[in-house]
């Protein structure tokens, strides 16, 4: 026998109540002197003892009611356990826990941790529960169990929320797809998260959970908040060495419930603290803070801009990387030059490289008859224009020179002899020179270029200069035409040799055969083609958390060991040194024994800490053909109605206290009389 409100049994103590009346009434006869005894001694003693045993009939009805009416209202059943009522109708539910960047505000996550903890101990025995430890996708999952110690401990293991952003139908589809698996029909999900309002961004209007499936959203958002954010920082990503002082703009955004006062905004640069401003944004949403600094040494320097003051310290710093380049050693060979600039074939492109104070490059120009090994060591890249004649000394240096890694530059003139050339530079060319093609008073225009291209790709525009005179080209094998005229024939011609360079332009870089130097695109077509030749196409150092990027862009490196912002050693599960950005600072890396830093910041929308209501995410998402959603009290209250009807044993329990009741009437009115 069980019973199912089993406090009430507590009232049995209340059985004690007529015994201890019947002791306290109980009186001790006095003693009487009488002159004589011989009446009393004819009083029968069976009279006496019938009076006690009534007396103690009575006592034990008395209890025996009140025992009874407890017991009724304990509703006792017999044959069933109370595992048996709470189990009958088992339970599969899907606990979805945020570990989103914004669950790290104050005791959000411990609040959400101790809510799934509380949901796993009203789970009951029978229950088969998954965890989904979720931000942008799924990173914690644990499958349908019904050993809900598993999925407590998978829980506790959680040390804290992530940096990742937030989610909710992707994960809510996997919540539902793992339900479609479930042994009982009674399926539910848990969704426990602060609801941020970016997190609906993903939502599909046209998708619901699977008829029959439960849905209760938990918040543990705080109500009111306080955060400011670096939501953007401007810096240079690749300077020269010597360059003028840069700025450093930075964004800095309330994103809070509540406007803060007056706070700070600091630069450091290479861990050094550079400059700090105040800030306050008071009825502002925003406002831009400039700094001014220096970067003069060569070399990587990594960058932190810093505010401080509110309750978020999480999105309180961005980070950036500068690297500073060496300046450009270009040597000029000068085929035609002249005192008179008009005539003088290297004029234009002298101007272009070094006109102004700025300029990322350092200028040498020589004659041809002055063209060395020694001046092509020295030098980054090297440029010949309409310069023939060479000796083979002089031809055989330039060629070395490309193989060991040298650029070179080459825009043919009148001067040049097609058959020598083809002979001296047949293994570093790009292309054979056939004859020279004058136009006289028609024209060429460049028609096609690869845009994707590093020289070509930030000059998307269109080419208005026009060509009256160029050499006919026949491309190497190896080579690459990046530029065509309007005949077809090509304009621009590059090839690899060894580890160097080599790009054929088919026409003069001066006034002579065109009007290219009068163009608005000369100058960052010959900067964009010298950096080529010299500099590696940059590659990005700044990334977002949740970024898939590789550390090896190109494809060359033989080795790399690299650390997280944490100092953790980063293993590789790939051949192309692909990571996940995970965690905002810096990425340290070592490639083939070259130093590298990678910048990694979070995601600023993660900071804003606007809500939506539960309802709204609930109304989007639950099924139509889905029933209202009964609690499990409720489910249990029925349960117990059923097992209870056909057995009424308290019915029949109140049916003995009646008759007790009478009985009790009667002898107590034979007893006392």
């Amino acid at each position: 026998m069980v019973f199912l409100t089993p406090l009430f049994l507590l009232g049995l103590l209340a059985a004690l109540i007529p015994i201890a009346i019947h002791l306290i009434r109980r009186e001790k006869p006095p003693k009487v002197m009488f002159s004589t005894i011989r009446f009393l001694k004819k009083t029968s003693k069976k009279l006496v003892l019938f009076q006690q045993l009534q007396q103690l009939l009575l006592l034990l009805l008395r209890s025996a009611v009140i025992a009874l009416l407890v017991m009724a209202f304990a509703r006792p059943l017999f044959n069933q356990s109370v595992a048996r009522l709470l189990d009958a109708d088992p339970q599969s539910a899907v606990i979805l826990l945020d570990l989103s960047m914004s669950m790290q505000y104050e005791e959000t996550f411990d609040q959400a941790k101790q809510e799934a903890l509380d949901l796993l101990g009203n789970m009951l025995a029978g229950d088969e529960v998954a965890l989904i430890g979720f931000s942008d996708s799924a990173q914690e999952v644990r499958e349908l169990t019904t050993d809900l110690d598993s999925i407590r401990t998978a829980i506790d293991e959680i040390p804290q929320a992530g940096y990742g952003a937030t989610r909710y139908m992707p994960n809510l589809r996997l919540a539902d797809q793992m339900l479609e698996e479930s042994r009982f029909e009674n399926r539910a999900v848990y969704l426990i998260s602060d609801f941020q309002d970016v997190g609906m961004q993903s939502a599909d209007e046209g998708w619901k959970l699977a008829p029959g499936v439960s849905f209760t959203g938990i918040d543990v958002g705080a109500v009111e908040s306080s955060n400011l954010v670096l939501t953007d920082v401007r810096s240079p990503e690749q300077l020269l060495e010597d360059a003028a002082e840069q700025q450093i703009l930075a964004r800095v955004r309330t994103t809070g419930t509540l406007y803060l006062d007056e706070r700070e905004v600091s630069l450091s640069i290479n861990g050094e603290m550079v400059d700090r401003q105040p800030v306050n944004l008071g009825d502002r949403s925003e406002e831009v803070i400039t700094f001014s600094t220096v970067f003069e040494s060569e070399g990587t320097h990594v960058g932190e801009v810093r505010v401080t003051g509110d309750n978020f310290a999480v999105d309180n710093s961005y980070f950036f990387a500068v690297e500073v380049l060496p300046k450009i050693r270009v040597l000029v060979v000068n085929g035609e030059s002249s005192e008179n600039w008009f005539d003088d074939e290297g004029h234009w492109f002298g101007l272009a490289v070094s006109s102004g104070e700025e300029s990322p490059f350092e200028l040498q120009s020589v004659e041809p008859g002055e063209l060395s090994a020694a001046a092509l060591r020295q030098s980054d890249v090297a440029v010949l224009l309409n310069v023939g004649g060479l000796s083979t000394t002089q031809a055989a240096a330039v060629t070395n020179y490309v193989e060991s890694g040298g650029a070179l530059l080459v825009a043919p003139g009148d001067r040049i002899e097609p058959e020598l050339f083809n002979q001296q530079f047949e293994s570093i060319a790009p292309a054979t020179l056939q004859n020279q093609d004058l136009a006289g008073d028609d024209y060429l225009v460049i028609a096609d270029f690869d845009r994707r291209h590093p020289i070509l790709r930030p000059l998307d525009s269109d080419w208005s200069a026009r060509f009256e005179g160029h050499w006919r080209l026949v491309p190497n094998e190896a080579a690459d035409v990046l530029m065509q005229f309007d005949n077809t024939e090509p304009a621009l011609v590059e090839r690899s040799v060894g580890e160097g360079k080599v790009i054929l332009f088919a026409s003069a870089m001066d006034l002579e055969w065109n009007n290219l130097p009068l163009q608005g695109l000369f100058l960052p077509f010959v900067h964009e083609t010298l950096r080529h030749l010299v500099q590696p196409e940059s590659n990005q150092r700044s990334f977002q958390v949740g970024d898939n990027f590789s550390l090896d862009p190109g494809g060359e490196a033989t080795a790399i060991t690299a650390e997280d912002a944490n100092g953790n050693e980063i293993e590789f599960t790939n051949d192309g040194f692909v990571i996940q950005a995970a965690t905002p600072g810096f990425i340290s890396a070592d490639i083939d024994g070259e130093s590298t830093q990678f910048a990694i910041n979070i995601l600023p929308e993660e900071s804003n800490f606007a809500r939506t209501p539960v309802a709204n995410l609930y109304d989007s998402i639950i099924n139509p053909d889905t029933n209202p959603i009964r609690s499990r009290e409720v489910q249990t209250a029925q349960l117990i109605e059923e097992l209870e009807r056909p057995q009424r044993i308290w019915w029949w329990i109140l049916s003995l206290v009646m008759a007790l009741i009478i009985a009790e009437a009667l002898i107590a009115n034979r007893t006392y009389r």
